[in-house]
């Protein structure tokens, strides 16, 4: 029992030492103005530095992070296809494709995946 104290007396020693060398090292010395700023490069902005985002750009990367999620939810399951739960880990993929599969065709009738408005 006493082992284990002088154990976490030392990790909470420790890392508030750690924390505080983390800290005041850390810290700006000084504030200046020109290097808070975003553009550090001498030139005064001619345009608005926060562009609107592109819906366009967002929706490519929501396509291409379902269809990356779908793979690696189902190679685990191709894989699982010589094993003895073969029949159901097929079953699994279809089950899941076709879920997939219906949920594109809603966003496709909802229209959210029309490029030109």
């Amino acid at each position: 029992m006493t082992v284990l104290f002088i154990y976490l007396l030392v990790v909470v020693i420790l890392g508030g030492l750690l924390t505080g060398v983390g800290l005041a090292l850390g810290k700006k010395l000084s504030f200046d103005r020109e290097k808070a700023s975003p553009f550090e490069c001498g030139f005064t902005p001619k345009s608005v530095p926060r562009m609107p985002f592109s819906l366009r750009f967002f929706l490519v990367a929501l396509v291409f992070l379902v269809f990356d999620v779908e793979l690696v939810l189902i190679f685990p399951l191709v894989v699982g296809l010589n094993t003895q739960s073969g029949f159901y880990s097929l079953a699994l993929i279809w089950v899941f494709l076709l879920l997939l599969f219906l949920a594109l065709a809603y966003e496709m009738n909802q229209g959210s995946l029309n490029w030109a408005k």
